[in-house]
């Protein structure tokens, strides 16, 4: 089972773990518990699994969105960092945001407390409380086979939708979006029985190519309709009402694709508002002067009625109020890049095409061989040979960029169906295992930030295991045994990783167990690669040599991003920017894929301008979570105290005082930008500001 629950004996209470996604949240209770089976079913939102336990009180030991519905489902009240609320008798049902949903079934008088520090919830007498709990972690329902043919295609990626849990505006969260099932390439169309796709009179008609279906895949999964080859002589998305909307607009096909899933997907963000989550929404405020839309009638309407008056707002009148996309992704439309689209969907990816790039070669140490500092050295063992071919996929507006084709990226994942379906099938422990692996003396700094950094987190379960100097043996019994991370100092050239008694080629290995790794090396890509060949998923790497300096700063920064919950593709990007070699760096798999839970359930950087008075300008940089996705959203803690915020992208500025400054950065040690210069809350003396 994915999920368990445990007794603590570190305190009195439980706690929820999450064996797939490596997450974990205790709870407290009045005194010891014994968790007993319970009935999934009863719960009104759906859970992995269930039990009871019977106390006075449950506390939280974090300030976590919390919602609390009476027994018609209706909210009645919305936990804040100063609730201080009584609850007459009634049936409750409470829905906390942790790591993993967790949903609170009781009966009786409930007393919901909460400050910055945790939340409350206190009972009358000794009460039955049922506790259901629900991952993030998804399994695709069942895989579809296709031909190459165009029209198979289209037909396969039509059952992509099957995934959505409702058709509601409530399908914006990340969470009620299922895994789309695989797709696989072979002799015929075949689509399993057990598919149940939805029937909201929506479909996308196009030409008979796959460059047009892998683009439209996104907004057909998330409008649950079919794809269809077109009549008309341009690509449109038509409704059985009799709506139709050009999709070969002024800015082209691929453009307009990308336009209309934001806009569906954002005016869906703020119709929910309607429904089980009527939050004060920020992005609601800016855009609801600027519309003439009835966002209370929207939310009874149907999908495709929705969505024909969503349509009818320009996009330019939302265009700045709408999430910074998490992700865009390049795809060739070769037949056997199909099987990654269900992938790039999953995670509501805006699709383009590779036509526009350009094409470049790394030569193996021209872009550092003259940036080293007298005494540095770069960490390469050998002469360069040869140059790699790269691609250098054009420019996107969002987070991050990814790569499905030939050759390395630059500034973009090199992303693999391998990659994506070795996350799928891992199995892992309750402990975080991390090996660190320094192979050259000469590189003991890096080490030894990455053995004291890697588990400095407190209530997290690390095991972190440093290696000097290995064997080729050695090194092949580190890569096979089971672990979350592995992080590699040394030498890697075209022969593999140098050990003490010659090279270790990742292509000769039989299996990987490393999840991820970081190799922090000249030229690791094409060991990297083999790694997620073995069964890896997602890591970093270099396209050529990098100076030893700088690999250290960038090995340092990504060390401390990872430690904090940062997803792979998130941390580089930030890491990235700290070395003049950073350009070097790319992630390769699923850049998705992150180490640890963060402790506020999203990864965030603080931005903040001073001038001098005790007044600062302060702006959040928000990361989506490995677990999360386009569609949730967050209270920053300042600002007004009832207000949201959309993940992903800039929020703010807030105006904020010396005082209110220090109380927030006080909260988390999170990553900081301060008139420029990168450091980290915990080493910031806001009073020398």
């Amino acid at each position: 089972m994915t999920l368990s629950f445990k007794a603590t004996s570190e305190l009195s209470g439980f706690e929820v773990r999450d064996r797939i996604e490596r997450r974990r949240y205790a709870i407290e209770t009045s005194a010891p518990v014994s968790p007993t089976p319970a009935d999934a079913d009863e719960f009104r939102f759906p859970v992995d699994a269930a039990f009871a336990v019977t106390t006075e009180s449950v506390a939280l030991p974090t300030l976590v969105a919390a919602y609390v519905r009476d027994e018609d489902g209706r909210m009645r009240l919305e936990v804040g960092d100063e609730t201080d609320r009584r609850l007459p008798p009634g049936r409750y049902s409470i829905e906390l945001c942790a790591p993993m949903k967790v949903y609170l079934a009781v009966e009786g008088p409930v007393k919901v407390t909460a400050t910055g520090d945790g939340i409350r919830f206190a009972f009358e007498s000794a009460t039955t409380v049922r506790v259901g709990a629900r991952s993030h972690h998804e399994r695709p329902a069942a895989t579809v086979t296709t031909t190459e043919d165009p029209c198979d295609v289209m037909a396969a990626l039509s059952t992509l939708g099957s995934a959505l849990k409702t058709t509601s505006p409530e399908r914006s969260f990340p969470t009620l979006r299922g895994h789309p099932p695989l797709v696989e390439l072979g002799d015929e169309l075949a689509i399993p029985d057990e598919l149940d796709t939805p029937e909201t009179g929506v479909r996308i008609e196009l030409p008979p190519d796959r460059d047009h279906a892998y683009v439209a895949a996104p907004l057909a999964f998330y409008l649950g309709a079919q794809l269809v080859v077109g009549d008309a002589s341009a690509p449109r998305l038509v409704t059985d009402e009799g709506f139709a909307y050009d999709l070969d607009g002024p800015k082209g096909f691929e453009e307009e694709v990308a336009r209309t899933l934001k806009q569906t997907f954002f005016l869906d963000c703020v119709t929910r508002t309607e429904g089980y989550y009527p939050v004060t929404l920020h992005e609601r405020e800016m855009v609801e002067p600027l519309v003439d839309l009835d966002f209370a009638a929207l939310y009874e309407r149907s999908l495709a009625e929705r969505l024909e008056a969503y349509l009818s707002v320009p996009f330019e009148v939302i265009e700045e109020q709408i999430p910074t996309w998490k992700l865009s992704t390049r795809v060739d439309p070769a037949p056997e890049n199909v099987a990654s689209v269900p992938f790039l969907v999953d995670d509501l990816a805006v699709v383009r095409t590779p036509a526009a790039r350009r094409t470049a070669t790394h030569r193996a140490a021209a872009s550092s061989g003259g940036l080293a500092r007298d005494g540095d050295f770069t960490r390469s063992s050998s002469e360069p040979s040869g140059t790699r071919p790269v691609v250098e996929p054009e420019p996107t507006d969002s987070v991050e960029q990814a790569w499905i084709g030939d050759h390395a990226p630059v500034d973009a994942t090199k992303a693999t169906a391998t990659a994506f379906r070795n996350r799928l099938g891992r199995e892992t422990g309750d402990d975080i295992d991390i090996a660190v692996v320094c192979n050259d003396t000469a590189m003991d700094e890096e080490r030894d930030i990455a053995a004291e950094v890697y588990g400095s987190r407190e209530n997290l379960p690390f095991d972190v295991t440093v290696h000097h100097d290995l064997r080729t043996d050695e090194l092949r019994a580190v890569l096979a045994e089971e672990t979350a991370f592995l992080h590699y100092i040394g030498h890697i050239d075209e022969f593999g990783f140098e050990c003490a008694d010659g090279h270790l080629d990742a292509a000769d290995l039989d299996s990987v167990g490393a999840e991820a790794f970081v190799l922090n090396a000249c030229r690791s890509y094409a060991q990297g690669m083999a790694l997620i060949d073995g069964g890896s998923v997602g890591g970093v790497v270099t396209l050529s040599d990098v100076i030893n300096s700088c690999a250290v700063r960038v090995g340092k920064t990504m060390v401390r991003l990872l430690n904090r919950g940062f997803p792979l593709r998130a941390a580089l990007s930030l890491a990235r920017s700290r070395s003049i070699v950073g350009d070097q760096y790319i992630v390769v798999g699923d850049g998705n894929l992150d180490i640890v839970q963060t402790e506020s359930k999203m990864a965030i950087v603080c931005v903040v301008e001073t001038d001098g008075e005790d007044e600062f300008e302060v702006t959040l940089e928000s990361y989506v979570s490995g677990e999360g996705g386009m569609g949730g959203f967050f209270n920053p803690r300042f600002g007004s105290a009832e207000r949201c915020y959309l993940t992903s992208g800039e929020h703010g500025p807030f105006s904020m005082t010396r005082g209110e400054l220090r109380t927030t950065l006080a909260m988390e040690n999170v990553p900081m930008k301060v008139d420029g210069q990168f450091t980290w809350s915990s080493a910031l003396d806001v009073g020398e500001l």
